[in-house]
């Protein structure tokens, strides 16, 4: 196990810990190929290896990008901590809280935004955005648990969208990508905010 534990972005007690593999009692067919198994309790449970490997494939695909051309939306409060210290990291804009709808398509909008990307942390409760970046033909990439469906996402990350903890973890290790990837930083050590702040209680 020692030698698997290497390869994961982050220890997999970190993973274990934040429970960002604990998912619903719902489950869809778009989530069931991240399932790993349903425990007793009917919670289902995803694939630590999958959820690393997604992470990392997203961060690689958002670091072809400059951060001006990348928004992510959290609508979700449990996710307003980690979105935040994820723009204080790498630079990217976040809005944390209610989308407008028609931001990222009426350019009459004083805040109208031109981006080549959308990152949403539930494609349920961020909808609008994503329909928004459907009809202006932007990718979209999802953290999504296993109630979630993915017709419009182009990107799926399977985790446990709902957990602060769990979403504060993965926005560190995107982040942390996003920067690898972007010849940013080199290791862990240079990031200005550490795991810790992520996943810290309030």
């Amino acid at each position: 196990m020692a030698e698997e534990q290497e390869v994961f972005l982050t220890p997999l007690e970190n993973y274990l810990k934040v429970g960002l593999h604990i998912g619903t009692k719902f489950r869809t067919k778009y989530m069931a190929p991240f399932i790993y198994k349903v425990r007793p309790d009917g919670l289902a449970v995803l694939n630590v290896k999958k959820i690393d490997e997604r992470i990392e494939i997203a961060a690689k695909f958002l670091a072809q990008y400059d951060t001006k051309d990348i928004l992510v939306v959290c609508r979700r409060e449990n996710g307003w901590a980690g979105a935040k210290l994820f723009h204080k990291l790498t630079g990217i804009p976040v809005i944390a809280g209610r989308y407008r709808p028609g931001l990222l398509t009426n350019p009459a909008l004083e805040d109208f935004k031109e981006i080549k990307i959308l990152f949403v942390t539930d494609p349920w409760p961020d909808k609008n955005a994503v329909m928004d970046a459907v009809r202006t033909g932007i990718p979209v990439v999802a953290c999504c648990d296993t109630n979630n469906e993915s017709n419009y996402v182009d990107l799926v990350v399977p985790c446990n969208n709902k957990g602060k903890k769990s979403l504060g973890l993965m926005f560190y290790l995107l982040g942390k990508e996003y920067m690898k990837a972007r010849g940013t930083i080199k290791s862990e050590e240079e990031l200005s905010i550490p795991l810790e702040e992520f996943i810290k209680e309030d």
